[in-house]
Formats: C-alpha cells, sequence, structure tokens
C-alpha cells in the first residue's frame, strides 16, 4: 500500500510548554544513570557478588557513559565497604633474595615504617655512646685484664720451666720461640754450629720435651683468647640487647595482635645485635679510620647496610576511606604489577626490596579497578598478566625483560603479593564477543555483563530526566540555565541521534558537544540563557564545520561532474540513496543506478562484483533481486535474460542491500521499457516475495536528496520512497517539513515493490486474474511478455 506522508509524521515535536519549567534553574540535578535500566541492574548485581570470577565486563558504545557510571556504581558500593589493609615489603633475613609481605591495618604501615626509621637513627645516634661510655670501657677492660693476667701465667710458667731444661724464652708477635742456654748464656746460631754432637744430641732431646709443654701452653693461650672473645661479645650483646631490646619491645607491644609483624621485629632484633658493631662507629670517624677495623666499609656499603631495616610501603591506605576505586587508562605491564627498579654500577644491575615499585592492583586491591578494554588489548602482555592475576589471586612482580628476554636480572623475587580486586573492564560488544571467543579464561573471569544501550525510550520520566542533565553541565560549567524552548531542541536533536522518533539517544557525551557549543555561543552575545537560537546555531556551526565533503560531492553534482537527473523520466535508470559515515558526521548523497537487459543466459550481473567494488551484503541483495525476479516470472519457463546493473560514476565501492528495491526498479523499467519519473528517488531492501524491509539512516537520505532538489528549484513533484518501517524513524529538518506541508516535496511510505511502481512510472504494476493473467497494460505484463520474448529468442539460438 502507498501512502504519501503529512507533514506531522516527518518528526516528533517537542512542545516546550510540556516540559513543566521556564529554564532548567528550577530542576534538581540528574543522579546517577539515565535510561539503562538494565546496565545499572547488572552493574549493582555484580559488585554486590564477592564470588571468584564475577567481575564485570561494562558492554556499550563510546560516549553513553560507560566507564562515568561505573565508576559512580563502584564508588557508592566501595565507600560501605571497609577499608582494605596497608601492604608492605620488608628485608627476608632468612632469604635476602626473597623480599617478604607485610599486611598490616590501615595507616598502620606508614606507623611502622616511621617507627623502624626512628629506631634506626635512635640506635647510630645511642649505640655509640653506650658502647664508648667508661662503664662499658671498664667493663671490657677487665674481661680483657683477666686474660692478660691468664696469658701472662701461663708463659711465666713456661718459661720458668724452660730455664728448667737451659732454654731461653723469646714471645714475639709471630709466635714463642726457644733458645738454648750454655754455661748461662744464650748462644747463638754460629755458636750452636760450634758445639759438638753431643751436645747439640742433648740439647734436641731437652727441646722436644719443651716443645710438648709449649704446645699445650698455646693451647691454654688460645683458650683464653676464644673466651675472652666470647665474654666481650657477650657483653657487648648484652649491653645492646638492653638499648635494642628497649626500644623494639615498645614497637612490638603496638602489634601484639599481628605474628607477622612480630616475627619480623624478632628477626630485626637479632639481626641488629648480632651486626651490632655496625653501628658503633664514632660520630665524626673517618671512612680511613673505620676501614682499619672494616675493611668493606665506604659511605655507600654504610647506607645499604640499613637500608635492610626500612619499611617498603607498597599499599598506603591511611587516608583511605572505604575501599579504593582505581580508574586508570594506560594499562602497561609495569602500571598493572609494578616493577623493580635497578642501579646501573659499571655495566652491573643491582637492586634490592626498596626499589619495588607498586602497580594500579596493588593500589586496588581490597576494592575496584577500572580499565578500558581496547588498552589492555593493546598494551604488551597487559592481558595476559591481568587474567593471571585474576586467576591466581597473587601479584608477582618481575621486570618486563625477564619475559622478553628469558633472561633474569632482578636479583630478588619478591613474595607474591595476595590480592582480592573486583575489575570492571570497559569496551564494546566486538571486543567482548573477540573476547570470549577466543580466550577460554575469559567467561570464567567476566561472568557480568553489564549492557549500555546506545539509546532509550522517549518517555516523560526520560525527557525529565535528560532535562536534569541539562542542569547537571550547568552547574558543572558554570554556564547560564537553558530556556524550555532550547531544551526542547535538545531533546529533538537526541531524538535525531537515535534516528527514531519514540526514543532519545544515549550517547550523553554527544549531546554534552551541543549544551556546551550552545553554551559559548551564549557567552558570546553575554545572554542571561541560552535559547532556542543557541542551540540552533550550535547545531548548525557543528555541521558547517564538518560537512565539507558533502558540499564538494554537491557542487560536483552541480557542475554536472557527477550525473544525477532530478526531472523528467528515463528507461533502466533510477536515483538510489547512499549514507556515507564519516564517523562524527552523516550525511546521504544521491546515486544513479541503471539497468540493461537483453537476451542471454547470464542472468543478472552485479558490474560491482565482477570489479571487486561490492560489499557481501550488496552480493546478497542482488541474489534476493534474482530470486524475485524467478518467483514472479519464471514459473511457467526459463529465464533467458542478461541483466548489468550498475551504480554510475561508483568509484570507492559500495555495500549494504538498502539500493536492493531501486535495482530491481530499475531492471523491471528496462524489461517494461518504462521510463521512471527521475524526481523521485528510491531507498529500501527487498526480500524474494517483493517486500519492502526497513534500512538504516532513513533521515539522512531524505534530507540528502531534497537538498540537492532544492538547489535546482523544487517542483512540486519531487520526493522519496520510502519502507512503511522507516516512517517512525523519520526526524527530518524544518526546512523539509515545511516543503512537505507546502506540496513542494513529497514523501511515499510502501509495503512491496508493487506499491512503488504506480508512482515512479505511473502504470499500475497489476494484479493477476482469475486466470492467472496481468492486465495488458501493467508493468508486470510488459515484463513478462519482454522475458517470453528472449526466452523465444534463446531457443531460436
Amino acid at each position: 500500500m502507498t501512502r504519501e506522508l503529512d507533514y506531522t509524521e516527518l518528526k516528533k515535536a517537542i512542545n516546550p510548554q510540556t516540559l513543566g519549567f521556564e529554564t532548567t534553574a528550577e530542576l534538581d540535578t540528574a543522579p546517577g544513570i539515565i535510561g539503562q535500566n538494565r546496565a545499572a541492574a547488572a552493574l549493582q548485581f555484580g559488585l554486590n557478588i564477592k564470588t571468584k570470577g564475577y567481575n564485570i565486563y561494562v558492554c556499550g558504545d563510546p560516549g553513553t557513559g560507560r566507564s562515568t557510571f561505573a565508576k559512580s556504581f563502584a564508588e557508592e558500593k566501595a565507600a560501605l565497604e571497609p577499608t582494605p589493609p596497608d601492604l608492605c615489603y620488608v628485608y627476608n633475613f632468612e632469604n635476602p633474595k626473597c623480599p617478604s609481605v607485610l599486611t598490616l591495618s590501615a595507616g598502620l604501615g606508614r606507623l611502622l615504617r616511621d617507627q623502624m626509621d626512628e629506631l634506626i637513627n635512635r640506635l647510630l645516634n645511642e649505640l655509640p655512646k653506650l658502647f664508648s661510655s667508661k662503664d662499658f670501657e671498664t667493663q671490657k677492660s677487665d674481661i680483657v685484664k683477666i686474660y692478660q693476667e691468664q696469658r701472662d701465667q701461663v708463659i711465666k710458667s713456661m718459661t720458668e720451666e724452660a730455664r728448667k731444661q737451659n732454654f731461653g724464652v723469646k714471645n714475639t708477635n709471630s709466635g714463642i720461640y726457644f733458645m738454648p742456654i750454655v754455661e748461662g748464656e744464650v748462644i747463638s746460631e754460629e755458636q750452636y754450629d760450634a758445639l759438638t754432637q753431643e751436645q747439640k744430641d742433648e740439647i734436641s732431646a731437652d727441646s722436644e720435651n719443651i716443645q710438648k709443654k709449649a704446645s699445650e701452653a698455646m693451647r691454654q693461650i688460645k683458650e683464653f683468647e676464644r673466651q675472652t672473645r666470647k665474654d666481650v661479645e657477650e657483653a657487648e650483646y648484652a649491653v645492646g640487647l638492653f638499648a635494642v631490646g628497649r626500644h623494639i619491645n615498645a614497637i612490638l607491644n603496638e602489634y601484639e595482635d599481628n605474628p607477622q609483624v612480630i616475627q619480623y621485629l624478632l628477626a630485626v632484633k637479632e639481626d641488629i645485635l648480632d651486626h651490632i658493631e655496625d653501628f658503633i662507629m664514632e660520630e665524626g670517624e673517618d671512612e680511613e679510620n673505620i676501614q682499619s677495623y672494616l675493611p668493606w666499609y665506604s659511605k655507600k656499603n654504610a647506607e645499604d647496610l640499613f637500608s635492610k631495616y626500612k619499611i617498603n610501603l607498597i599499599t598506603d591506605n591511611a587516608s583511605q576511606t572505604g575501599a579504593p576505586v582505581v580508574v586508570n587508562f594506560n594499562p602497561t605491564y609495569t602500571n598493572l604489577v609494578g616493577e623493580i627498579e635497578y642501579d646501573n654500577e659499571f655495566g652491573n644491575f643491582s637492586t634490592d626490596f626498596m626499589k619495588i615499585k607498586p602497580g594500579l592492583l596493588h593500589k586496588a586491591n581490597g576494592g575496584y579497578l577500572i580499565l578500558k578494554a581496547h588498552d589492555v588489548l593493546t598494551n604488551f602482555h597487559s592481558w595476559e598478566t591481568l587474567r593471571r592475576v585474576l586467576l591466581t589471586g597473587e601479584i608477582v612482580t618481575e621486570p618486563m625483560r625477564e619475559y622478553t628476554t628469558g633472561v633474569a636480572v632482578s636479583g630478588i623475587k619478591p613474595q607474591p603479593l595476595k590480592v582480592n580486586v573486583k575489575v570492571l573492564l570497559v569496551g564494546e560488544g566486538g571486543l567482548y564477543d573477540l573476547m570470549y571467543t577466543y580466550d577460554e579464561d575469559f567467561p570464567k573471569l567476566f561472568k557480568i555483563r553489564a549492557d549500555f544501550d546506545d539509546e532509550m525510550k522517549m518517555d516523560a520520566e526520560n525527557i525529565y530526566q535528560v532535562c536534569r542533565f541539562m542542569q547537571n553541565f550547568v552547574q558543572s560549567e558554570k554556564t547560564p540555565p537553558f530556556h524550555k524552548a532550547a531544551a526542547a531542541k535538545i531533546i529533538e536533536a537526541s531524538a535525531r541521534m537515535a534516528e527514531r522518533q519514540n526514543k532519545l539517544s544515549a550517547n550523553f557525551n554527544k549531546i554534552t558537544e551541543i549544551l556546551a557549543e550552545a553554551a559559548a555561543w551564549a557567552r558570546m552575545e553575554d545572554a542571561p540563557l541560552i535559547l532556542e537560537a543557541h542551540v540552533r546555531k550550535a547545531i548548525g556551526q557543528r555541521e558547517f564545520r564538518l560537512n565539507m565533503l558533502e558540499e564538494k560531492l554537491s557542487e560536483m553534482i552541480a557542475e554536472g561532474s557527477i550525473l544525477i537527473d532530478t526531472d523528467g523520466s528515463k528507461i533502466g535508470q533510477i536515483n538510489g540513496l547512499a549514507v556515507l559515515d564519516m564517523e562524527d558526521y552523516l550525511f546521504a548523497k544521491p546515486s544513479r543506478i541503471t539497468a540493461t537487459t537483453y537476451v542471454g543466459k547470464a542472468g543478472v550481473v552485479n558490474i560491482e562484483k565482477e570489479a571487486e567494488m561490492s560489499g557481501s551484503i550488496h552480493d546478497k541483495g542482488v541474489q534476493v533481486l534474482i530470486g524475485y525476479l524467478g518467483q514472479t516470472y519464471a514459473q511457467e519457463f526459463p529465464l533467458s535474460l542478461s541483466c548489468r546493473v550498475c551504480f554510475e560514476q561508483n568509484y570507492s565501492g559500495i555495500d549494504g542491500d538498502s539500493a536492493s528495491s531501486a535495482e530491481l526498479y530499475a531492471v523491471l523499467s528496462s524489461l517494461a521499457g518504462l521510463p521512471i519519473f527521475q524526481g523521485v528517488a528510491v531507498t529500501g531492501s527487498i526480500n524474494q516475495r517483493g517486500e519492502i524491509q526497513p534500512i538504516g539512516g532513513v533521515t539522512y537520505k531524505v534530507e540528502g536528496f531534497f537538498d540537492l532538489c532544492a538547489k535546482r528549484g523544487l517542483t512540486g513533484a519531487q520526493g522519496v520512497i520510502i519502507p512503511r518501517q522507516n516512517v517512525a524513524d523519520l526526524m527530518l529538518r524544518d526546512n523539509v517539513i515545511e516543503a512537505v506541508e507546502q506540496g513542494l516535496f513529497h514523501i511515499y511510505s510502501i509495503e512491496s515493490i508493487e506499491d512503488g511502481i504506480a508512482v515512479l512510472t505511473g502504470a499500475e504494476a497489476g494484479v493477476k486474474n482469475d486466470k492467472g493473467r496481468y492486465p495488458a497494460e501493467s508493468v508486470h505484463s510488459r515484463v513478462l511478455k519482454r522475458l517470453k520474448e528472449f526466452h523465444r529468442k534463446a531457443l531460436d539460438e
């Protein structure tokens, strides 16, 4: 059924009087998400379920508020949850290459770090004074004095015994030597050589006896030395234990309910006492003097020596209220799991636990991490790392070069850190399908999908919420409020974006662009309100900035470089309509479609396909066209037809099936020998039964052909044929509506191929009578007659 549309059907007009306010200043701001009930329910459920694997994939088109509302929902939930603990890396005294993790209540990590810094500073200040005190020196002198007395007594006894054996004793740093005495005098080597053999044998026998006693004496002296060292060390330990224990015990009392910290502090205590000499260098003592008794000492070594007692606070939640919510758009490997930094000394890499740096997962531990799916997938090793963390529940911080080169350079292997984080991955549906299909772990890890629609129902509630959203913008950007007529125009613009009269666009990013640009025009005029004129200007100027290609194509049509007729009639020629999508701007242009038919058996040939300029959907449309021809005309004889269908002056390729009805009209016109009126353009796809099916971009297609006709001068006979189902999608500009109202332009809706034939050719399509025959002058009869002629000629050949 063919129906010419009334001008009132061409868009959904919003009456400003129905909005219920004069300006948006009378409204409250919009709380939360608008028109996304399904996504809101999924987010709320996903955030409440704590079972492993229930991470959330926030799915939808950019600009629909996915990231904003995911963050808003997460922050609302996180505010009611407990603050996660602080996480620290500390020196592992049992295995220095594997730093250990300490977990403390929020705020205690910073406290312990400061306490340990203060402890070391105090010990460095107190211990040298304590060990250089008069009391300790006296105590140590007494121990040494006892040793010296014992040693002197042993040497005295040994000397006396040696004299009895006619030997003198010489005590040197290298040991004790015995020299023979002959006739009361110590002899020299020359004198010894001059002795008789009998005297030498006697001296040798006595020497063996005294050497045995000397060995026993030396054993006693070494035992006295060992005991003395032990006594001195015990004295130092006792003094150190008093000083160190006093300070550490004060810290221990504050962490008595944390066994991890207790164990660590006790290990610190024992290590300090075992290395007490490192703390007792006198203040002001120069490096050379220190090296005389500590050869390894240097200022850098001293700094490194005490750094093992520091606390590397990886996650500091002292100022955090509730669970953390971390949003990041650069999830590189090192940003996710942190990194281990290096020092390069003469080509040698070195590091320690203080050079472990936290990543996003550390900061979000106990809370929520919001990432863009595209960013995760395009950063090397990021998805693999995130997947591993979610599967294992552990963060392993390792240098990236170990993955890329296989060579371990870190020198340390930090203890894996337990993690409890819910990840919200924001991305488009295509990426979700890709990951779901090709990664077997993805369905296990992201069990909640929150779908953000790109449109919402146009009802009173959503219109009201969009108006409140405008007031949100006013307050956040400090702009004048929107007048009700301006608000109504923005709602109409939203419906135009959605390309539906009963829908509003959920792309609030694009709506915000209109708000911002309208506000800018109002500000330039010092206007106290943002008026409808400002909104119109914002929309118009935006189109002007983006429509350069559209204008150039229009110029080429006007100059005759691109051949398009908008008046007169021609056989086998029709105006189709194609939408050009430039991402940030849509427009349509008419395209001349031609068809030639002749005797043959090639069937319908799509020239674009033959030239490899046709997409698969367009190819399908041509095949459907062939199916219609066979169904309608080849029930009694086979088709003996060669036909060429072409989009003239198409040099960039074509896809889609929205021109399949126009192509069929061109073929029928060629077969019937009936000219098509060039002032009417056609859009709509067909099925094999000849039914017209809806297409996309109908608003832009109508406007594209209207603009061309308007430039050449409206004749009152021009118009566009569209599918019946697309009537509700029309959101046409006011100038098009005015032309329709004045009868200068026409828009027809059709349901079948037959409906459009009369509009295009002025002839009836024809309906079969009781005998299965079409009326003689109908289009179907003409086509059938021509096909029979082709068949006879084909048989004659």
